[in-house]
């Protein structure tokens, strides 16, 4: 369930990165609002196609947390990929404008379009064998400090690794050529920012001083784990939609390909 959320996650923002037109994606977005087989009225046939699949994974995920606990996520599930839409037509119309955000309105817009809150909720909501309506409305009503700070390494880290690619592709403007723009400064600076952001950030979440008593501490660490992924991931360029084998040969070696050992 979770790589489905994940792969839905990928889905969706190619359709605002690189399918949708500003019309089309103001109809998209309208969609995930209303959250309903009516809502799609509008929608071109591939972004029916989009909707239905995400539409139909949340209710299945939604029906089988509620047989097993008696607890109802899909009004948190719902908001949560409401507000990963609105973000990315936020980074949609800065694009067809033309505009450029300060890294501070860049960053306040990009730690919930990398998606990591949603990603979190849905990890505790699939992970928890105790979800409270406590933690969900926590993390309906905040970001956490933990999850924004993870959501700061994913988001920056990404910027580093596939930034150029991305802008070749044609696609909004990174938090580099933000701060390029915003400062003046040389690309090489931009990118030794960023890399400060980001070290910063680890020494926020090495100090561990998070939201022991409102977090579960699964929680915790998955948000942890999830920024150290995206480093690892990005470390050597876009590890994620990459076509060369160092991120498959990687994965293979982690989760299929067998450890040789010694004889005895």
């Amino acid at each position: 369930m979770a790589a489905q959320v994940n792969a839905l996650v990928t889905t969706i923002d190619d359709v605002y990165d690189v399918y949708g037109t500003l019309d089309e994606l103001e109809f998209f977005t309208d969609a995930f609002e209303r959250w309903g087989i009516n809502a799609t009225e509008q929608l071109l046939d591939y972004m029916k196609l989009c909707f239905f699949a995400l539409h139909n994974s949340m209710n299945q995920i939604a029906s089988d947390i509620f047989q097993e606990q008696g607890i109802n996520i899909l009004p948190y599930s719902k908001k949560a990929w409401l507000e990963l839409c609105k973000t990315y037509l936020i980074e949609a119309k800065w694009y067809h404008q033309g505009y450029t955000p300060s890294l501070q309105e860049y960053i306040d817009n990009a730690i919930i379009s990398i998606s990591a809150p949603l990603i979190l909720l849905h990890a505790y909501i699939l992970s928890s064998n105790h979800i409270t309506t406590k933690v969900l409305q926590y993390l309906e009503e905040e970001l956490p400090s933990i999850i924004r700070c993870s959501s700061m390494v994913f988001r920056l880290a990404d910027d580093l690794g596939t930034s150029p690619d991305e802008m070749r592709r044609g696609d909004v403007l990174k938090s580099i050529q933000c701060y390029m723009h915003e400062t003046r400064v040389l690309e090489e600076d931009a990118h030794e920012h960023i890399q400060d952001l980001i070290d910063k950030t680890w020494k926020k979440m090495n100090k561990n001083e998070f939201e022991p008593f409102l977090l579960p501490q699964t929680l915790i660490e998955t948000a942890i784990n999830l920024a150290r992924m995206a480093q690892f991931m990005d470390k050597h360029g876009d590890g994620h939609s990459s076509q060369d084998d160092v991120m498959r040969h990687r994965i293979l070696s982690l989760l299929i390909n067998p450890i040789p050992l010694p004889r005895p």
